[in-house]
């Protein structure tokens, strides 16, 4: 059973953070909200919660991960950002866009896509997720709360598109080691994905805030 930390979402009160940041630095797996979708989410130096992770999600070890960063000059760190890239970013964060980056030594094999060496990054506009980073010092994996049912069973309590807040608590809740609760009902759009990775910046998913990439003039893959 998962334990429930209620946290506020605009003002996140610091006891509560040092708690879920204490269970991330312990390995814990957790469920918790951000400026887009109710993600599933881990320190991102974990290897043992980061399988986890992909476990939960069925997730092969050839598809990145995307992770929270608190700022642009934190995914310098994580990824090669030639200048075309930060112009761009730097007009979009932060707020609900993943970029697809080269990754550096920095980011665990785990995460990144072993083929291409790349990863997804997004730099969060949401005052818990930006609590927690600052507290726990690391970037946070990012991955929708979303779990695949299995072939042989019906989908899973609550994954549906009228999935509400406790029916989501109740799916996940013996997946996970910790929930952050701040109240919010969790939302379905997803972030908008732009592969920086080329000379030619695409759009290769659109979600939230995809408006504001065809003022950058970025072309959408075809």
């Amino acid at each position: 059973m998962a334990t429930v930390y209620k946290i506020h979402p605009a003002n996140p009160q610091r006891r509560g953070i040092d708690q879920v940041v204490n269970a991330l630095r312990s390995g814990a797996v957790m469920l918790y909200p951000t400026d887009t979708v109710y993600a599933i989410g881990c320190d991102l130096n974990s290897k043992s919660a980061v399988q986890r992770v992909r476990q939960l999600k069925q997730m092969s070890n050839d598809k990145p991960l995307t992770f929270l960063c608190p700022s642009l000059s934190n995914i310098a760190q994580y990824a090669e950002v030639s200048d075309q890239a930060y112009r761009i970013m730097r007009g979009l964060v932060p707020g609900p866009y993943t970029f697809l980056l080269p990754a550096t030594k920095l980011v665990p094999k785990l995460v990144m896509s072993p083929k291409r060496k790349t990863t997804g990054i997004r730099v969060p506009d949401h005052p818990l997720c930006q609590a927690l980073l600052e507290s726990l010092g690391n970037p946070v994996i990012s991955t929708s709360a979303h779990i695949p049912a299995s072939d042989e069973t019906e989908p899973a309590k609550g994954q549906t598109e009228t999935q509400s807040l406790v029916e989501l608590f109740d799916a996940i809740e013996g997946l996970v080691d910790v929930i952050v609760d701040t109240g919010e009902e969790p939302s379905y759009q997803g972030s908008t994905i732009l592969d920086l990775t080329s000379d030619e910046p695409t759009v290769i998913r659109r979600g939230l805030g995809w408006e504001a990439t065809a003022d950058l003039a970025i072309a959408e893959k075809s």
